[in-house]
């Protein structure tokens, strides 16, 4: 298996894990994202692959913080192929993301996960994750 910086080519399987996760529909402005995210200096998208074939990705942002000496890396989307999972991938990808993270200066790393998501909670548990208090969520417009 071999982690590397998501490309324009991964378009398609990014798609589809995110469909796998519940967020269909993704195909009109995927190109659009991908782009944005791989060229953002705050911002790592992971895809772990055996050959040609895409078996999960991970999305992280770097966050610096004002009031604390390191800085924090939040994992926004991380879903590996429902035929791939229990077999390494997830944990794989994740100890790499992390220590990207602890190499730019983060001092941990956040992830947040609906606690419909059982086997995905399970794991993170298993990572060494633990539950901290909720935040809360406002939608905005965009002008």
């Amino acid at each position: 298996m071999n982690i590397r910086q998501a490309q324009a080519k991964d378009s398609f399987a990014l798609s589809a894990l995110l469909a796998e996760l519940g967020y269909g529909g993704t195909e009109s402005f995927i190109d659009q994202r991908l782009a944005q995210l791989i060229t953002h200096p705050n911002e790592m998208l992971l895809v772990a692959e055996h050959g040609t074939q895409v078996l999960g990705f991970l999305s992280m942002h770097f966050i610096p913080q004002l009031a604390l000496a390191g800085d924090f890396a939040r994992i926004s989307y991380f879903c590996i192929a429902e035929g791939e999972r229990s077999k390494g991938v997830g944990q794989q990808l994740i100890q790499h993301a992390e220590a990207m993270a602890s190499q730019r200066g983060c001092d941990r790393m956040e992830v947040h996960c609906h606690v419909s998501r059982l086997k995905a909670n399970q794991f993170y548990a298993r990572e060494g994750y633990e539950e901290s208090p909720s935040y809360h969520v406002k939608g905005l417009r965009p002008n």
